[in-house]
């Protein structure tokens, strides 16, 4: 029986947690207890969760946000979404085949009143944006009520293990994701304003200017606010290839959830296909969970994330592929290759450049589309609604704590429960951490080779500075008007060799280089996040900024410091002449893994999947728009594109696209009308029953 639980991580602490048993079509399995039922069946190596009705094609894990429906499980005779119902002791499990069955008992039930609740404010989403909105409210006492659909507050936080920028003074800079998002929620739990409540999605918007949650998964309650604060951040853009609802093909999200939350190995061999932040960080997510990246890569001359996130994959093994798009995932029931090739200026693929690369899992990370539709709902309705983080605008967590806060204020000073003005560094800080990486500017170090001193890798203007906070030698500066600036070293500050500054950098993007002891051989200090796989006595092939290598070294020493007790500093004998240019260790070795199969899988689907809920492709569509159709509600109700448990979320943006190339203009395309509700909910719970009634 197939095991892929997470033994070991360099970040997370691995809990010892209860063992219960399922059956998944009739075989006994172990599970965690409380997990969720596709994280069991990940732990387990089983991928494919349902059949599809229309051509029984196999179906997986896409979101495991709750936003679609292809992880669609029956237990215990009823459909529930795998991603969002945990697993209990003893559940049968079998995979959803078509289209579920009624149940047959069709007795009368006697419905019960739903419960309505008043609140000065309402808080759709706990993660950074919502969480610093509730901080601000908390402050001005102003009643409130926070409801997120996950079982702990933070948000993608919860799924981010690697170490933040931005500065330390606003936005937690240098510390990792999930503890800013412990620090944030304590913060809101000390405020007796403010309620919260978890494993509570929120489901639609009337125009009794009322909300209707889902308290706990069980209870619908009808919220009326005053005010609604729309934080619900963002969904991962779908991708239209040949084979993308093969099991193996999903988000970033999916991905993180499965590896960081959940501590299971999702893949054994993975490709990434886009090079933004989310891409450059699930690949380094991938390798601490000693899962194989095969590669990654960005349709653009460059990535689009932070080049120090570029550096540090290369660096690492991590073969990165600009200017090329993918051709199709391959196999039969689950992805078991992935044909890529080049393309020109005008993103046409290249003949003859087709490259086919095994692998099992191929994580889609194209970009971010906002979660708007509370808001948009809510201002149709002439309701008091704001907007806050990602849900606004697509940006770094950083920058959303700062959305929010302001959001927080204002929201605040129109209750009347304050009067504050908002700090102009505020939006000016919010607006900087909003900021894609800058040009890449030219690195000096003229210095003398003597002494001790850092060298800075991070070539790149983005906003960070923790560099220059933990420096107790004020030997850093960064212009303290502009962040994006990149970092140099006051010599005459004197380096006292504290290491704080390489062990701080969120981009590993920093080395000591120490010339005391030896001027031809100095000693180097690499930050390392792999746990402790390195000790004094072991070799390591050293690596250069773009993945350069130098040879293979012994470790030295090792150190470790108390407030960055998961970033190892590993130390080198080096000869001079590399000692500065050395910025990483090679983690993957194998090199057979990134090798092109012989021959590359010729691609004999007939047509692309757009809408995946119910599996519409880009033909069936594209016909009807030849024919002069330009509102999505007509194409929906003629093919059922955005039809499904989704409700569009997925699909909408891809129709849009295939509107335009048909020459229709962006004013002309008439958008779907949303509809409450915005998840699927089941029925009983409108009559005001809850889980556990019989009836």
């Amino acid at each position: 029986m197939s095991d892929y639980r997470i033994k070991k991580h360099p970040i997370l602490d691995i809990e010892e947690k209860e063992e219960i048993s399922f059956y998944w079509k009739g075989q006994e399995y172990k599970a965690q207890k409380d997990e969720m039922i596709t994280s069991a069946l990940f732990a387990n190596g089983i991928r494919v969760f349902s059949y599809h009705q229309k051509d029984e094609a196999p179906l997986g894990i896409f979101c495991a946000n709750g936003q679609c429906s292809q992880c669609m499980v029956v237990v215990n005779g009823t459909p529930v979404r795998g991603c969002m119902t945990p697993i209990e002791e003893g559940m049968r499990i079998e995979p959803l085949k078509g289209l579920p069955e009624l149940p047959e008992d069709d007795e009368p039930i006697s419905s019960q009143e739903i419960e309505e609740l008043k609140y000065e404010v309402l808080i759709i989403g706990g993660g950074p944006a919502g969480l610093s909105a509730a901080i601000e409210l908390g402050k001005a006492g102003v009643k409130t009520l926070i409801v997120d659909d996950k079982y702990k507050l933070g948000g993608k936080l919860v799924l981010q293990t690697h170490k933040f920028f931005g500065s330390v003074e606003d936005s937690y800079a240098g510390t990792r994701g999930y503890k800013i998002g412990e620090k944030l929620a304590r913060q809101v739990e000390k405020y007796e304003s403010i309620d919260i409540w978890l494993n509570t999605p929120a489901i639609g918007i009337y125009e009794d200017k009322k909300v209707g949650v889902l308290k706990n998964n069980s209870q619908y309650v009808l919220i009326e606010p005053e005010i609604l604060l729309n934080s619900t951040g963002a969904r991962e853009k779908s991708l239209v290839f040949p084979g993308n609802t093969l099991p193996g093909v999903y988000g970033a999200g999916a991905f993180q959830t499965l590896v960081n939350r959940d501590l299971v190995k999702a893949a054994d061999k993975l490709f990434i296909v886009g090079g933004g932040n989310v891409g450059l960080i699930a690949g380094y997510h991938a390798l601490q969970a000693d899962i194989n990246v095969v590669g990654l890569i960005e349709a653009m001359d460059e990535v689009g994330g932070y080049f120090v996130h570029r550096d540090k994959l290369k660096r690492m093994g991590v073969p990165i592929y600009t200017r090329h798009t993918i051709v199709s995932a391959n196999g039969e029931d689950k992805v078991e290759s992935v044909t890529v090739a080049e393309i020109d200026k005008d993103f046409n693929i290249i003949e003859d450049t087709e490259k086919t690369y095994e692998c099992d899992t191929i994580l889609i990370a194209v970009g971010l589309d906002s979660v708007n539709e509370f808001h948009n709902q809510a201002l149709n309705f002439n309701m008091k609604s704001y907007v806050a983080g990602d849900a606004e605008e697509i940006a770094e967590a950083s920058a959303a704590m700062f959305s929010g806060k302001i959001r927080g204020i204002e929201i605040a000073n129109e209750l009347g429960a304050i009067d504050k003005k908002i700090p102009v560094e505020w939006q000016e800080k919010m607006e900087m951490l909003k900021s894609p990486g800058g040009e890449e500017v030219e690195m000096e170090n003229p210095r003398k080779r003597e002494g001790i001193y850092p060298v800075f890798h991070c070539s790149q203007e983005i906003p960070c500075n923790p560099c220059i906070s933990v420096c107790p030698q004020k030997g850093i500066y960064i212009d303290p008007d502009n962040m994006m600036k990149t970092p140099e070293f006051i010599e005459n500050n004197y380096c006292i060799g504290c290491y704080r500054c390489v062990a701080v950098c969120p981009g590993l993007a920093v080395t000591l280089v120490d010339y005391r002891e030896d001027n031809e051989n100095p000693i180097i200090t690499i930050a390392h996040e792999y746990g402790d796989d390195l000790k004094a006595g072991d070799t390591a092939v050293l690596t250069g900024k773009n993945g350069k290598e130098f040879g293979e070294f012994e470790v030295i020493d090792t150190v470790t410091l108390l407030h960055y007790r998961n970033t190892n500093l590993v130390q080198f004998k080096v000869p001079v002449d590399i000692a500065e240019d050395v910025a990483g260790v090679l983690v993957q070795e194998d090199r057979e893994i990134i090798e092109p199969l012989d021959k590359y899988v010729e691609e004999i689907r007939d047509d692309e999947i757009v809408c995946r809920c119910e599996r519409v492709t880009a033909g069936e569509i594209r016909k009807w728009i030849k024919r002069g159709i330009n509102d999505i509600n007509q194409i929906k109700a003629i093919t059922r594109a955005g039809m499904g448990a989704c409700g569009g979320k997925t699909c909408e943006n891809i129709i849009v696209r295939l509107m335009r190339d048909e020459g229709i203009d962006q004013e002309h395309i008439v958008k779907d009308v949303q509809r409450p509700l915005f998840l699927d909910t089941r029925f009983k719970y409108f009559a005001g029953l809850k889980d556990g009634d019989e009836k």
